[in-house]
């Protein structure tokens, strides 16, 4: 991708997934590098002196101590008395992805000139993209009320060459001042005048890197599960009636009618969903045989009902991509500063650090991924059970009976994420405990709300993965049964590239721990999808 140019108020979540992923490099714009200037330049030649108004942050101290005034003289010892006050982080790192994103937020937020910190500032943030150098930010710390202060903390200590400072470079983790030698990319000690310290140590940026690296995730985790979706479709012989356009537009939810469109593109052409199919009775199946097949009136829940289930997933990503989309271009921090009519600049002091846009998207993503996840788990857990999937062989075991066991362990372990991702997806958003001496007497716990996010995606890439293994197994031990019958053109490209990566289990069990990360890696490297897609066009 070519360099993205950041102005404050254009950059896309694309342009941000290319930056902490893809490594595309960064530039300010020109526009918002003179406004910074004049900004600036106004800020020095007009209040920098000790009888200026009192603007929080800026000439006061933080918090309860926002009445104290701080001298000129002061200004600079308490921008970096600022970052170790707040210094305060706990646990593991965040990725390099999300310590990548996060700079890039922070500097659009600052290209927007709402922010006034110096335009230095900025440059530092976008050499240090460029090089690839990633704060340390340590996970724990932020509760997302006036921003993700603690993590922010670190990002500046490494901005400003702190010794404490570290960070990640070439795959090694070192001290700031050693990559920024290597790197470099200017002096080792970086000065932070009025101002810039409390700029970027406020607004919840790392809770939006978060956001929208996994409302991306979740995207193409829903795609992938359209995908297992109909692989077990087609694996136990399904009734498609229920996926019949009339329904969908008598319960005309957008999301729903999707999911069902999505299934119908997949399956065109298959004929293993069919009557004719499902009168094949299998070894295992139990069935009468003394009466005449009668047709299949209709599936359970866990198939019948899929868009129904999966359309409130569209739908809340919808709303998600929306809540993402304006945080990426907001100026978060406090106070801001505004230019006047007839000339000059007024800050203002208000609260747009706060998270609770970005607490409660999480919130609902959390939740719509392990509603997602639970009833993928279902179809798995069907998939190996012959009184449930009509006959498929027992736990999708090859070899010798008893010696092998088969998949329930691989089920069962997709039951525990299940298990998890419930009690991840319980709302933190309205977890609100008064902090700093109750002057933040209500917080978002955005950060939290997205670590959790990202985790039940995570933990649904493996549902999702496995449940196009297990069905591409069951479809492989039953094709001898079903002779003449074929999939559909989706579902034949997603086996395909599924029997591409991993051989069907026909000789006894194996190592499965192998077949699980590679059947997660269909999910994240999206080679399952981008195979479809080649073959039917885009189907989502």
């Amino acid at each position: 991708m070519s360099n993205v140019t950041i102005d404050g108020f254009n950059l896309t979540a694309e342009e941000v997934l290319a930056v902490a992923r893809n490594g595309a490099k960064v530039e300010l714009s020109a526009t918002s590098r003179a406004a910074l200037k004049e900004s600036r330049d106004y800020i020095e030649s007009t209040w920098m002196h000790d009888e200026a108004p009192m603007m929080y942050s800026f000439n006061t101290g933080v918090g309860l101590l926002k009445d104290t005034r701080i001298k000129v003289e002061h200004i600079e010892l308490f921008q970096t008395q600022l970052i170790k006050a707040h210094s305060g982080g706990i646990g593991e790192p965040f990725s390099e992805e999300v310590s990548r994103a996060t700079m890039l937020l922070r500097a659009n937020a600052f290209a927007s000139n709402y922010s006034a910190p110096r335009v230095e500032v900025v440059d530092r943030l976008v050499a240090f993209i460029n090089a690839g150098i990633h704060p340390i930010m340590p996970q724990k710390g932020s509760v997302g009320a006036s921003g993700d202060l603690a993590p922010l903390a670190y990002l500046a200590a490494a901005i400003a060459g702190f010794d404490e400072a570290e960070v990640m470079y070439k795959g090694q983790r070192m001290p700031a001042a050693e990559a920024i030698t290597r790197a470099e990319v200017g002096p080792v000690k970086f000065d932070l005048k009025a101002k810039d310290a409390s700029a970027l140590i406020n607004g919840c940026t790392a809770s939006l890197a978060l956001a929208v690296l996994a409302a991306k995730d979740a995207r193409d985790l829903l795609t992938d599960a359209c995908l297992s979706l109909g692989l077990t479709l087609e694996a136990m012989r399904a009734e498609m009636s229920a996926f019949d356009p009339r329904i969908q537009q008598a319960r005309p939810h957008p999301g729903q009618i999707k999911t069902a469109s999505v299934v119908r593109k997949l399956l065109k052409g298959s004929t293993r969903t069919t009557h004719e199919a499902r009168a094949v009775q299998f070894p295992d199946e139990l069935r009468r045989t003394d009466i005449p097949y009668t047709p299949r009136i209709q599936d359970v829940y866990s198939l019948r009902c899929t868009p129904q289930v999966y359309g409130p997933v569209f739908d809340a990503l919808d709303y998600i991509d929306t809540i993402v989309k304006n945080e990426i271009n907001s100026a978060t921090d406090n106070p801001l500063i505004f230019g006047k009519d007839g000339g000059g600049f007024e800050i203002i002091s208000g609260g747009n650090f706060h998270g609770q846009y970005l607490a409660q998207a999480m919130d609902l993503l959390a939740m719509a991924v392990t509603d997602l996840g639970s009833i993928c788990e279902r179809r798995v857990a069907r998939l190996i059970d012959p009184t449930l999937s009509w006959g498929l062989p027992r736990n999708l075991m090859s070899g010798l009976r008893g010696v092998n066991t088969g998949y329930p362990v691989v089920q069962c372990s997709l039951s525990s994420l299940v298990m998890e991702n419930r009690t991840l997806s319980m709302p933190g958003s309205v977890d609100s405990i008064p902090s700093k001496a109750n002057s933040e007497d209500h917080i978002s716990n955005s950060t939290w709300c997205a670590r959790k996010a990202h985790t039940v995606v995570q933990n649904t890439q493996y549902i999702v993965g496995v449940e196009m293994l297990l069905a591409a197994q069951a479809l492989t031990m039953t094709e001898h049964l079903l002779p003449g019958f074929k999939l559909g053109e989706g579902t034949q490209a997603a086996y395909d590239e599924i029997r591409k990566q991993i051989p069907a289990c026909l000789d006894g069990d194996r190592w499965f721990h192998n077949d699980i990360q590679v059947a997660h890696s269909f999910v994240t490297s999206g080679s399952v999808r981008e195979a479809v897609s080649a073959k039917v066009g885009e189907f989502i």
